[in-house]
């Protein structure tokens, strides 16, 4: 969970920084996202700069499928506000951010709405 927080933190100030400053943050965003979802965390920026502080001996820990979902959902978003910042979809481009910054925001918060999708996609193949 401490690398996961760690990613969270480094959407959440990414996000927030490509708000402020400008929008083309978000495509460095989307490749640390894309590039740490190909190689299952292994090679995330945002978890390898906090590596070095971070005590994870003993701390609670989440699935890696789960991870991996979340990561998936966070490109999705990521992939979307790129495409429509190149297209001029100003609009478009800063809600699909600022879904993933609420997101993000709301995980390290203690709630996770990636979480919750997906338990109900899971809920919804059981079903099927």
């Amino acid at each position: 969970m401490p690398y996961v927080k760690a990613n969270q933190v480094g959407i959440v100030l990414s996000v927030v920084v490509s708000f402020l400053l400008t929008p083309w943050i978000l495509p460095l965003l989307w490749l640390v996202q894309v590039v740490g979802l190909f190689a299952r965390g292994r090679f995330n920026l945002f978890v390898r700069a906090a590596k070095p502080w971070l005590n994870v001996v003993g701390k609670e820990t989440q699935s890696a499928e789960l991870t991996r979902f979340n990561n998936a959902l966070a490109v999705a978003f990521l992939t979307f506000s790129v495409l429509f910042f190149s297209l001029g979809w100003t609009i478009a481009a800063y809600a699909f951010a600022a879904m993933l910054l609420v997101a993000a925001s709301a995980a390290l918060l203690g709630y996770c709405i990636g979480c919750t999708i997906y338990f109900q996609l899971k809920q919804l193949r059981h079903r099927f």
